[in-house]
């Protein structure tokens, strides 16, 4: 069904966290190609953003959408998968925030990051998200304002953290 036609639901809310983050990713990307002044700063400013977003969105997913998957589909190796795909781009994350000069290595980092995440989005979109939508035993629009309220809290508390 299409979007238009039905409520919006928590894999929509995840999925438009999916888009506004690979456009963080492409905008790192033209600023790795910058050699104007201040644009290493950049990279490391957008890079610490993109990696507090994506903590954020991991958390959510791990505390409420993905027990609750786990809880009503049959296929539940699709979630330790991602549980798995979270802890190495946690484990990437972590390396960005640490690193103090936008180098060539740290480029690096972000960009295999960016990919890691586009491969994850994928099989989140394509096989995640309508085994979600296809359980009866989940309320996706319910748990799209759960998660919207717990996304804020984490944000709140980055952002108090910084």
């Amino acid at each position: 069904m299409p979007t238009s036609q039905r409520q919006k639901d928590v894999c929509d809310l995840l999925d438009a966290d999916h888009k506004a983050v690979k456009k963080m990713f492409k905008e790192f990307d033209s600023l790795s190609e910058s050699k104007a002044r201040g644009a290493a700063q950049s990279r490391l400013d957008l890079a610490r953003e993109i990696c507090m977003e994506l903590t954020v969105h991991a958390q959510v997913e791990e505390e409420i959408f993905y027990p609750a998957v786990r809880n009503a589909i049959k296929e539940t190796d699709l979630i330790a998968e991602a549980e798995v795909e979270h802890q190495t781009a946690k484990d990437l994350i972590a390396q960005i925030q640490a690193a103090e000069t936008a180098d060539e290595e740290f480029n690096a980092k972000v960009k295999v990051l960016g990919e890691y995440i586009d491969h994850h989005v994928k099989e989140e979109r394509n096989e995640m998200f309508p085994k979600a939508r296809s359980a009866k035993k989940l309320d996706l629009v319910a748990m799209r304002g759960v998660v919207e309220a717990r996304k804020q809290e984490l944000m709140d508390e980055q952002t108090a953290a910084a």
